[in-house]
């Protein structure tokens, strides 16, 4: 496994702090549930950049860090609905919770070709909703072209999470090294874009 760089950490902290800065003063437009699911998917990359910082890519060893990661793409595409499609919040809320405790059960299944195909399903939605959602408010509401940072957002971050899906099963046509050196930048990128991206709407 790839030992994590000083390049690394800095990349990592500064995801932190853009993160940091949304939380605190870039959720003020919102309001309610919105801010809650806009703040979870934004504390889950402050707790994933502080400890990819802490512990290196060891860290990704613990089955249930997939798990929590999860939790961006399910918490940002439920803001981005709650907060601009009310009709589709409950079933969509549904279908969040119930594919976090699939991913959570299918973490501690023998098989890792259905924890595989269990992540890839529920990132693969999440990440999709996350892609065309704001694709959809630019074409139909006027919204800001700033929006359609999110779905760059969206495409980076799915990049990233079904290779390390990819990468656990040992099945990767990619190695294990490039795919830890690309992380940082890929989760700073994504960073960037939401935030970019959130001031649109």
């Amino acid at each position: 496994m790839r030992k994590i760089t000083l390049i690394d950490r800095i990349v990592l902290a500064l995801l932190v702090l853009i993160a940091s800065y949304q939380i605190v003063s870039g959720l003020n437009r919102f309001s309610g549930i919105t801010v809650f699911y806009f703040t979870v998917a934004f504390g889950v990359l402050i707790i994933a950049g502080l400890l990819l910082i802490l512990f290196g890519y060891e860290i990704l060893k613990n089955q249930f860090v997939i798990v929590i990661a999860t939790l961006i793409p399910l918490s940002l595409s439920l803001g981005l609905i709650s907060n601009n499609y009310r009709d589709f919040h409950l079933p969509y809320l549904i279908f969040a919770f119930v594919g976090l405790i699939l991913i959570a059960i299918t973490r501690l299944s023998p098989s890792k070709t259905l924890a595989t195909v269990s992540i890839v399903l529920v990132h693969g939605i999440s990440g999709i909703t996350i892609f065309l959602l704001p694709i959809l408010l630019y074409i139909k509401k006027s919204t800001p072209f700033e929006i359609l940072f999110i779905s760059l957002g969206a495409t980076l971050i799915g990049i990233g999470g079904i290779l390390l899906a990819f990468l656990q099963t040992g099945r990767s046509i990619i190695s294990g090294k490039f795919i830890f050196a690309l992380l940082p930048w890929i989760l700073f990128l994504t960073t960037l874009a939401f935030y970019a991206g959130l001031g649109g709407l």
